[in-house]
């Protein structure tokens, strides 16, 4: 994801300058016009709006906050935490820029969307935070959305993309069972798509979903991992009684990260279903 938020704003004619965990993950970006760092603290010192796009609350605390990333930001800055952290690392993040860095604005802004749509400028952004710091944000996230909804204080982008979250789990598991279903039944794929498809039963998201596992192709756009560490920011957030279907879905999950299967794409919900559910990673 932040490869292709990365892309997308070297493509509009932005400025660029990227970090990774992973040095080598920088190479592409590099050829293509961005600047490369050794340390996050280098790659933010100058920047009006740094945007962080990492997938654990641990790792955003240890750049942040550890490697004194937060510190070395320019005065007045903006700092854009787009990834999927959960609730809690959001308003410890939010009081650590107050305490630390009361001249930076925070912007909890996370995603909906995969790969191609961050790479395409075609996600939608769950934007909370000072209005003061929408004319300097919004150029960048207009750049990588295709939606940019203002939601009121920080905080309240996250909860709203966990709620997200947990109703693109129900969807995917829909696909993945009436999937399963649909075989055992002796339900050809054909007459399943031709019945739901324009319909209102299935959501683009959730035929896309079965598209890919018809074909046993999880080629990852969003890991299994990923979706499952979102389920469980939920039930953290809200109590797992606010979820019980939810905390079902999370528990099966859990069972095929374990075996494995975690960065494969969320389709791999499909396996261990029937036993004709197979993998193929198509790349």
């Amino acid at each position: 994801m932040g490869a292709g938020m990365a892309e997308r704003l070297l493509d509009q004619g932005f400025t660029v300058d990227v970090w990774n965990r992973t040095p080598a993950a920088t190479t592409r970006l590099a050829e293509r016009g961005a600047t490369a760092h050794g340390q996050a603290a280098d790659a933010i010192r100058m920047a009006d709006v740094v945007v962080t796009m990492l997938p654990t609350g641990d790792a955003v605390n240890d750049v942040m906050l550890r490697q004194n990333a937060l510190a070395a930001m320019r005065q007045n800055g903006i700092w854009a935490q787009m990834g999927t952290i959960g609730v809690e690392a959001t308003e410890l993040m939010i009081k650590e820029v107050a305490n630390i860095r009361p001249d930076v604005d925070f912007v909890d802004a996370p995603v909906s969307g995969t790969r191609d749509p961050a790479r395409n400028g075609q996600l939608t952004i769950l934007a909370s935070g000072p209005d003061r710091a929408r004319a300097t944000a919004e150029p960048v996230f207009n750049a990588l959305g295709q939606r940019v909804l203002w939601l009121g204080a920080a905080g309240l982008g996250m909860r709203l993309k966990l709620v997200l979250n947990t109703w693109l789990a129900f969807e995917v598991e829909a696909a993945a069972e009436a999937s399963a279903t649909a075989h055992r039944l002796g339900v050809p794929y054909s007459a399943l798509l031709a019945a739901v498809q324009g319909g209102p039963l299935a959501s683009g998201t959730a035929l896309a979903r079965l598209a890919k596992m018809e074909k046993s192709d999880h080629s990852t756009q969003f890991p299994l991992e990923w979706a499952l560490k979102d389920l469980d920011l939920t039930a953290a957030a809200s109590g797992p009684d606010a979820i019980p279907v939810a905390t079902a879905i999370a528990d099966r999950w859990r069972r095929l990260v374990r075996e494995g299967y975690g960065r494969l794409d969320v389709s791999a919900a499909r396996l261990g279903l029937t036993s004709d559910a197979g993998v193929t990673v198509a790349r």
